[in-house]
């Protein structure tokens, strides 16, 4: 199993980094006691789960439970094996002006300003900010930049490809358009086997109906252009950091001609490499 420590100073961009690890596809846990690290690995390790990879983050909120945070560990990686350690820095002046920014309140801060809590916290933190594996200062980081050295430098087994979710749906437009769909694409002006009597009770999972879809030449000249612009867009969406990708292909009622190009869409983003699932929403309304 793969173990990350989340730490650093509050408002260096802990809650930005556990939810890059999070769309990575580790089993996040925010704010975790320190003596609990043991019981959740022995957890996680169990048969009965399939947690492959977990991240934790523990920092000064922790308060008195802090304290013991290295002896915790230390005996953690004995049992365990070596965990990542990434600790987020920034800038005091960085920091108080991040926390001006949100107007929330300073886990150390107590009744006194926000600069001395700061002070406080760097003091706190310094043991584990020595047993550190990686140390990184956001001060003049974008959330993109510290997404792409989490991607890279800190779990660099991490294939964004495989990571990414594209979703290709079928739909009716009589019935609306997906809420959640990035790309639309309307398939409306193929043949419409909708007027065939035989076939049109059945819809596009019925051989005879992809068939009659398929056969015209409209048919595949789309689906050709359409899959040399998916092999041309899927991998800048990767490298633009985009995780999810809602694809919806519509006709008039999502029974024909959009369940079939649907369906021949999914099979060739599939073969590219990417982890892809297919939905046909309308498919079964007023049959």
């Amino acid at each position: 199993m793969k173990f990350v420590i989340i730490t650093g100073m509050s408002g260096a961009g802990k809650s930005q980094a556990i939810n890059t690890f999070e769309d990575m596809g580790y089993f996040c846990v925010d704010n975790m006691p320190p003596m609990l690290f043991s019981k959740f690995a022995e957890l996680c390790t169990s048969t009965d789960t399939s947690i492959a990879k977990v991240a934790f983050v523990i920092d000064s909120r922790g308060g008195s439970l802090f304290s013991e945070v290295i002896a915790t560990i230390e005996e953690f990686e004995e049992k365990y094996g070596k965990c990542t350690i990434l600790f987020l820095d920034a800038d005091n002046d960085e920091l108080v002006k991040r926390y001006k920014e949100t107007r929330r309140k300073h886990p150390l801060n107590g009744d006194g300003n926000l600069t001395d809590g700061i002070v406080k916290e760097r003091a706190m933190l310094e043991p584990l900010r020595q047993k550190a594996t990686y140390i990184v200062n956001t001060s003049n980081m974008k959330t993109r930049q510290l997404q792409d050295y989490i991607k890279t430098v800190v779990d660099d087994e991490y294939d964004a490809k495989i990571n990414m979710t594209v979703e290709v749906v079928s739909f009716g437009f009589k019935y609306g358009l997906p809420l959640d769909a990035d790309l639309v694409y309307d398939v409306r002006f193929l043949p419409n086997p909708f007027y065939v009597p035989e076939l049109k009770t059945k819809t596009g999972l019925d051989d005879a109906v992809s068939e009659y879809v398929m056969n015209s030449a409209q048919a595949e000249e789309y689906l050709k252009k359409l899959t040399d612009f998916m092999t041309f867009l899927l991998p800048n969406y990767v490298e633009e950091g985009k995780s999810n990708l809602v694809i919806a292909i519509g006709c008039t009622g999502g029974k024909h001609r959009s369940v079939t190009i649907a369906n021949e869409l999914y099979k060739q983003i599939l073969s590219l490499g990417y982890n892809t699932y297919i939905a046909h929403r309308d498919i079964n309304k007023d049959r």
